[in-house]
């Protein structure tokens, strides 16, 4: 990010932190927030048991289950089902990012048309696609290099002004939904119990792409909890600690495909909505992870305070997931080396992050075991054994001239 950028993303921080302020002194915020830190300790706790009563549950309810190991499966999946077609649609997901699905379909000559307003703004933004934060992914662009960006990709003239640019990319993406049949989706949290998954948005445009002939639905396996009143519960606080407010626009179920039983009770599949759901279910290393780096609920409140994240911007983080938080999964999903090369040695444990988390996740906790064991595989800053040799040599970090 440049400095403008950061300057962009800075105020869009605090506007959010204004808007959330009374909402999280809330004495039913703090109940949730106590409620939803129980269910998902248990969850992760249990995630191999909730991953094989989803799996049937899933399929008792129609839904097509597969199961990717790894990253390269999960795409290689995907790309079985989508392969005779030319474009889909997707939703914001920061699992589709996770997998690089967009950039191994665009190679395979698929392309992906974003949905999510912030999302494609990021998409058209063809100098830097990373995001700026999990729910407000053009948080850093401001409205003048927004509507610059419109004119260099699409070619077209708009005012700069919010609304404007909302009805300009809005019937840019409706256009584009014409010639999708497939709708990608992530999920926000998944009710193994009874083999539903509950994704929330504000937009609406994940109900377009559900009414899809296919949806399918990239999660990982993180993401399960019992039921589907654990998941709306979960769901709940992230709104609350995303957006600043006590619900979002929409929180879509999906229990199954379209069917119907209006005529003598007989059921009838293939209605109005989508004719098959398939869930793609991620580990890509999470059943290696510490369990603390699995009970975020991606609200991104984190980043919102993080000083360092303030200071560089998304340069700290990994792909979608930013901050500390995405530096340390980033060494279970990829590796070592990902994690130090994505900011491991940047955080200054300062706890900041663990203090706004609604889950108390300890990152700066996470990231100091973390920093031992990847110095071990020879991924440190090397200005650190110069220090090291001075203070041997010299009694002092400071090489004498």
């Amino acid at each position: 990010m440049d400095k403008k950028e950061l300057k962009t993303m800075r105020s869009s921080f605090q506007k959010l932190d204004e808007r959330r302020i009374e909402i999280l002194h809330d004495p039913r915020i703090h109940s949730l927030m106590e409620k939803v830190s129980k269910i998902r300790k248990d969850s992760i706790d249990n995630m191999e048991e909730l991953l094989e009563i989803s799996k049937i549950k899933f399929q008792d309810n129609g839904i097509e289950f597969t199961y990717a190991e790894t990253a390269e499966d999960a795409r290689n999946i995907i790309y079985q089902l989508v392969k005779g077609y030319s474009i889909i649609a997707k939703s914001k997901s920061n699992t589709v990012g996770e997998i690089g699905l967009s950039q191994f379909l665009k190679e395979k000559d698929i392309d992906i048309v974003e949905t999510d307003l912030g999302d494609r703004i990021v998409q058209l933004n063809y100098k830097d696609q990373r995001p700026a934060h999990p729910i407000g992914p053009a948080l850093h662009l401001n409205i003048d290099k927004i509507a610059e960006i419109i004119h260099d990709t699409l070619g077209v003239e708009v005012e700069a002004e919010p609304r404007a640019i909302m009805e300009l990319i809005k019937q840019d993406v409706l256009k584009e939904l014409e010639l999708c049949s497939v709708g990608i989706t992530g999920a926000n949290s998944v009710a193994a119990e009874d083999g539903s998954l509950i994704i929330v948005h504000n937009e609406g445009n994940i109900s377009l792409l559900s009414m899809m002939d296919t949806h399918i639905i990239v999660v990982g396996i993180d993401k399960l909890v019992p039921t589907i009143e654990d998941a709306i519960s979960v769901v709940k606080l992230e709104t609350a600690y995303a957006t600043g407010t006590y619900l979002p626009s929409y929180m879509n179920i999906i229990s199954g495909p379209s069917k119907t039983a209006d005529i003598e009770k007989r059921l009838l599949k293939d209605m109005y909505g989508a004719k098959k759901v398939i869930v793609v279910m991620i580990d890509n290393g999470r059943s290696k992870a510490l369990k603390e780096c699995l009970w975020c609920i991606g609200c991104g409140s984190c980043i919102v305070a993080c000083p360092v994240y303030n200071a560089v911007g998304n340069e700290f983080g990994f792909r979608g997931y930013l901050g500390g938080r995405g530096t340390a999964i980033s060494k279970f999903l990829e590796s070592d080396e990902s994690s130090y090369n994505n900011g491991l040695f940047m955080c200054t444990l300062c706890g900041l992050c663990t203090l706004e988390c609604p889950v108390s996740t300890p990152t700066s906790d996470i990231i100091e075991k973390l920093r031992f064991s990847v110095q071990k595989s020879g991924f440190y800053p090397k200005i650190h054994t110069q220090i090291s040799e001075n203070i041997k040599k010299e009694g002092s970090p400071f090489k004498k001239e």
